[in-house]
C-alpha cells in the first residue's frame, strides 16, 4: 500500500511534480483561466497516460508540458534553496536545464504503470495572491486522490508553481532531496549540475 502510494505521488509530480516568465499578462489570472490551464494540463497528461508509447517517449512528453505549463525558473530556484543566492547566472540556468531534464526523467518513467488513469478538475478557488485547482485523480485498481495545483501569473503568464498529492507539498520534498543531493557533493553546484544530468 505503501508503495503504491509513493508511485502514485512520483508520476504525479511529475504532471509536476512539481510540478513549476514572459511577457506581461493582458488580464490578471482568474479564476476561469486558472481552470484552463489545469484542464489543459491534465488533458495532455491523460493524452500521455492513455497513449501507449516507449518509456523514451512518455518522458519526452512529460518534459514538454513541464516546460509549457509549469514556473520552470521559479519551480528550479526554489529547490536549489538558499545555494541559489550565490550561485552565478550561468550556473542557474545549468542547474535550471540539468533540473528539468531529471524530474522529466524520474517521473516520466512512473507513467506507463498508470495506464487506463484520469484526473479531473473538482473546483477551483482563490487563495491570496494565486489560485488552487483541486483535482482528483482516478487509477485503476485505487480509490479517488486529491491531486491540487497551485496556479500563478507572477511570472508573466498563467503557470503552475506546485502541487500537492494526498497533502504532500511536491515542491518542499524536491527542495529537501535536491539539498540532500547538493549537501553530499559539499556544496558544489556545478557537481550537483554534472551529477543531476545523468539522475533520474
Amino acid at each position: 500500500m505503501l508503495n503504491n502510494s509513493i508511485s502514485r505521488r512520483n508520476v504525479l509530480l511529475g504532471a509536476s511534480a512539481l510540478t513549476f516568465v514572459s511577457a506581461l499578462p493582458a488580464v490578471a489570472l482568474t479564476e476561469a483561466g486558472a481552470t484552463k490551464l489545469i484542464n489543459s494540463v491534465i488533458g495532455q497528461i491523460n493524452s500521455v497516460i492513455a497513449s501507449g508509447k516507449s518509456e523514451a517517449a512518455m518522458i519526452k512528453e512529460f518534459e514538454n508540458i513541464f516546460v509549457r505549463y509549469s514556473d520552470v525558473p521559479t519551480i528550479a530556484r526554489y529547490t536549489l534553496g538558499v545555494s541559489a543566492r550565490s550561485a552565478s547566472d550561468s550556473q542557474l540556468r545549468s542547474f535550471t536545464s540539468a533540473f528539468t531534464g531529471y524530474i522529466s526523467r524520474k517521473y516520466g518513467k512512473r507513467f506507463r504503470e498508470f495506464m487506463g488513469g484520469r484526473l479531473e478538475v473538482q473546483q477551483t478557488k482563490a487563495v491570496k495572491s494565486f489560485y488552487e485547482v483541486k483535482t482528483l485523480a482516478y487509477l485503476p485498481g485505487s480509490a479517488p486522490f486529491d491531486v491540487t495545483f497551485l496556479v500563478s501569473d507572477k511570472s508573466g503568464k498563467d503557470l503552475f508553481f506546485n502541487m500537492f498529492i494526498e497533502g504532500v507539498n511536491l515542491l518542499l520534498t524536491e527542495r529537501e532531496e535536491i539539498g540532500a543531493m547538493l549537501d553530499r557533493r559539499g556544496g558544489n553546484i556545478d557537481s550537483l549540475i554534472a551529477d543531476l544530468q545523468k539522475a533520474g
